[in-house]
């Protein structure tokens, strides 16, 4: 069985145990790890007793797990390019979050930012994704650009709407930029990981088993996530843009007007820092799903009463 699926089948954590697992594998280390140490610490869990028994009192099974969590996708046991780990998710997406949810002075300035976060999005979707089907990479590239033009064009229409309209409410320049910003990450994700329930993922049983393909499972493996990415980016874009909404009201602002951006750049990377392992940590990531909730021919196939699948990052 592939280590980390064997992990995370094994650990019935909770979800604080979950935030804290996650906490440990986002160090930004895991990003520049070489090959090498990859590929010892990958040997050493196949290969140490103490490792396929759960010992974790030992720190270099410790460390071996950190490194193999965080750096090899559980499905094909490939290894996650470094900008596209678990790891890279808040240093790529912050800076363009914020640069996003700035005040419209153009459309021109928006299209950058918009498109910098929808396309690293979509391409961390993808790869984190469950890639247990069957996908060719003309698909994912062709997939992918689609979803990137669409996300991005679904989130330039508002700022479009209100710099033609001159639209300088609080809800029109605050609110709803962090609603449809929120809605659109989750949206991005099930577009991009549509191939998941059309085709359908692996289920298995606790050993590892593979019993078929389920399109069922498939669907809540992309739900969930899209969920996630909701609550990570609509936290991340709305407690800054609630900072700075009473942080303008304040006699010190109205001394230092620069440090607004300051104070919010600093809040969203904050604000994101801790919510990248609670959102990735709502659901397990090997998750179980009951074999009566499956389509009929796995049913028959396995007299298991409960099978898991990958749900992907």
């Amino acid at each position: 069985m592939e280590p980390n699926v064997r992990f995370w089948i094994t650990e019935r954590q909770s979800f604080i145990q979950r935030v804290l697992q996650w906490t440990d594998l986002l160090d930004p280390t895991n990003l520049v790890l070489s090959i090498e140490k990859i590929e010892k610490s990958r040997q050493l869990l196949l290969t140490n007793e103490d490792a396929s028994r759960g010992d974790f009192e030992d720190k270099r099974i410790q460390e071996a797990w950190k490194r193999s969590l965080s750096t090899v996708h559980p499905d094909n046991s490939r290894l996650i390019p470094g900008p596209f780990r678990p790891a890279a998710l808040l240093p790529f997406t912050a800076p363009t979050l914020f640069l996003s949810m700035l005040p419209v002075k153009s459309l021109k300035s928006m299209i950058l930012p918009q498109a910098s976060f929808y396309t690293y999005s979509t391409v961390f979707n993808i790869i984190n994704g469950n890639a247990s089907y069957d996908r060719r990479a003309h698909e994912s590239l062709l997939l992918g650009a689609g979803v990137i033009v669409s996300s991005t064009f679904l989130g330039l229409f508002p700022r479009l709407l209100q710099v033609k309209l001159s639209m300088n409410s609080v809800l029109s320049r605050n609110v709803i930029p962090v609603i449809i910003l929120a809605q659109l990450s989750g949206m991005n994700v099930i577009a991009s990981r549509s191939l998941e329930p059309v085709r359908g993922i692996e289920v298995m049983d606790k050993e590892g088993n593979v019993i078929g393909y389920s399109r069922k499972a498939g669907t809540k493996a992309v739900r969930d996530t899209a969920t996630s990415r909701v609550v990570l980016f609509g936290t991340s874009a709305f407690i800054p843009e609630v900072f700075a909404y009473f942080f303008k009201r304040t006699q010190f602002f109205l001394q230092n007007p620069w440090s607004l951006w300051t104070l919010k750049f600093s809040c969203t990377i904050l604000v994101m820092g801790l919510m990248v392992p609670v959102s990735f940590s709502i659901f397990p990531q090997i998750r179980r799903i009951q074999c009566s909730e499956l389509e009929k021919e796995i049913q028959s196939a396995t007299e298991e009463t409960e099978l898991f699948y990958n749900r992907g990052v």
